[in-house]
């Protein structure tokens, strides 16, 4: 006696593959109904074996909104049916998205991270005085930090200064500046105390769930 084997490169495409060859076979039975009372009731059929095979997924939000979307994927937006939910447009969900834009970088110092531009830019909205002067240190000392991180050495304010003048377009000029950064070793001692709590935290939650 022989068998046909039949092999999984030759069988119809699987639109999403987690639901297995038989829910497609089920959906392309209901495709073929000519009845739209049958073509409904084997839907929502298909619909709750769907929902009984993810059941860990019932707490997400439109849980049987995600469901019928996946029914009429799956029948290639061919199925008609009265579905409690507007049907999903093929267009809209084969669009490509909008291209994402390059996240803002600080220049060539990308030691400095993405978020020291924004720090500068909100910094140049504040009102002179000595609250904006005194944010424009504290930025310059969270540049040294940062510098000391990548370098792991020294470095000298007036590079900080230099790099900050570069950075705001040469807005924020403490080149001629009298007052000084914090010293490297506060720095690097606010450091090393930070990671030295960051494995204390760690250790208690080891502790905790053995």
């Amino acid at each position: 006696m022989e068998f046909d084997l039949e092999y999984n490169g030759e069988r119809p495409h699987l639109i999403i593959p987690e639901y297995g060859r038989h829910i497609q076979k089920l959906v392309d039975h209901c495709i073929a109904l000519e009845d739209i009372d049958e073509r409904n009731k084997m839907a929502q059929a298909i619909v709750d074996v769907m929902g009984n095979l993810q059941p860990h997924l019932r707490d997400v939000p439109d849980f049987k909104h995600k469901l019928w979307d996946q029914i009429f994927i799956m029948s290639d937006f061919k199925l008609d049916v009265d579905s409690p939910y507007e049907k999903p447009l093929k267009e809209e969900l084969q669009a490509k998205p909008e291209p994402l834009a390059y996240p803002k970088s600080a220049s060539k110092y990308r030691f400095y991270g993405n978020n020291i531009q924004i720090m500068i830019d909100v910094a140049l909205t504040w009102e002179e005085g000595e609250a904006r002067e005194a944010l424009y240190y504290t930025i310059a000392n969270h540049m040294k930090k940062c510098y000391l991180n990548w370098n792991k050495d020294t470095v000298e304010d007036k590079v900080i200064f230099k790099h900050l003048k570069e950075l705001s377009k040469g807005k924020i000029d403490l080149t001629d500046s009298s007052e000084t950064l914090s010293e490297v070793k506060n720095l690097m001692k606010k450091r090393k105390q930070s990671n030295k709590n960051k494995q204390q935290d760690s250790r208690k939650r080891n502790y905790k769930y053995k």
